[in-house]
């Protein structure tokens, strides 16, 4: 038994299909197979039921996963720890980024990196921040750039910045008549993300608004959000790196109004990384980059 057989067994499981598992293992599909099965013979147990129509894992499969999941994760941390000694800025970097700030904070800091730290690989991941925890704590993440802490000393956490929000609202609405909004005026007819975005709660808090408001009319993107509030269906919260976009694509033809808030709520950019992360240089590296990319008063 070697870490390549419980390699392409996990992908196996992963892809719940030998093809595809060998297309990302970077090897054909007789190999593949062969292998698992060479792994099947010296454990002296069936770890894949299959069938012509799809792949699953037997239950002894799904036990020995889980030891094979952390075999390959200590293993990946050796490299690691070997890769750190020799330069801690160069090779890969995996890391994860919410869906409401990658589109808006990675132009400003990507190429800045790429300058700044030419051996260095950003791998992105973008999605909500339950799953960049998961990704963080199955170590198919190295670090993340969530809104929200993770309030455990699982994770080490570094604060970056803090990032104003901004009030969205339909042209010819009541609160755009003023040059800000208070918060609490935006309760109404607030209109927030689908469930399991972090800028839900932040809007919510911010206008001291209850869960569920608007329930009917909840968005999996920002973009789709300004699009409710163009066409006059409440008002919203955007984090302030958005500001520019929305105003490139939406102000021009006066789709929707942007104001300042009045008790300047924020939300929090964390970085977030395991404590034995064996490259801090790396992460320090990334911070050094974005805190110079926003504006001086966000950071902290």
């Amino acid at each position: 038994m070697n870490l390549q057989e419980l390699r392409y067994f996990a992908a196996v499981v992963e892809f719940r299909h030998f093809g595809r598992a060998a297309e990302a293992c970077n090897v054909s599909q007789p190999t593949l197979s062969s292998q698992i099965r060479k792994l099947e013979d010296e454990l002296g147990v069936t770890l894949l039921e299959r069938t012509n129509k799809r792949v699953d894992v037997t239950p002894v499969g799904r036990q020995i996963l889980e030891h094979a999941s952390r075999a390959l994760a200590e293993a990946g941390q050796i490299e690691s720890v070997a890769r750190a000694a020799r330069d801690p800025l160069v090779g890969a970097l995996r890391l994860g980024v919410i869906p409401t700030l990658a589109p808006y904070l990675l132009p400003l800091i990507l190429a800045p990196l790429r300058k700044a730290y030419p051996g260095l690989e950003i791998e992105l991941w973008e999605d909500q921040t339950r799953l960049l925890i998961e990704g963080l704590r199955s170590h198919r993440l190295d670090a993340a750039l969530v809104a929200s802490s993770m309030g455990t000393a699982e994770f080490a956490e570094t604060m970056l910045f803090a990032e104003p929000l901004v009030a969205v609202l339909p042209p010819g609405h009541a609160l755009a008549e003023g040059e800000a909004v208070d918060e609490s005026d935006l309760a109404d007819d607030l209109l927030v993300m689908a469930d399991g975005h972090c800028l839900v709660n932040h809007s919510l808090a911010a206008c001291g608004a209850k869960a569920g408001l608007q329930s009917a009319m909840q968005a999996a993107t920002l973009e789709t959000l300004v699009n409710l509030v163009s066409a006059g269906y409440g008002t919203t919260l955007i984090p302030a790196l958005a500001a520019p976009w929305i105003e490139n694509r939406w102000l021009a033809n006066r789709g929707v109004e942007l104001r300042p808030l009045r008790q300047k709520s924020t939300r929090t950019i964390l970085l977030a990384s395991r404590p034995g992360f064996p490259r801090p240089q790396a992460l320090r590296a990334i911070e050094k980059v974005i805190r110079k990319a926003v504006p001086e008063g966000w950071r902290k």
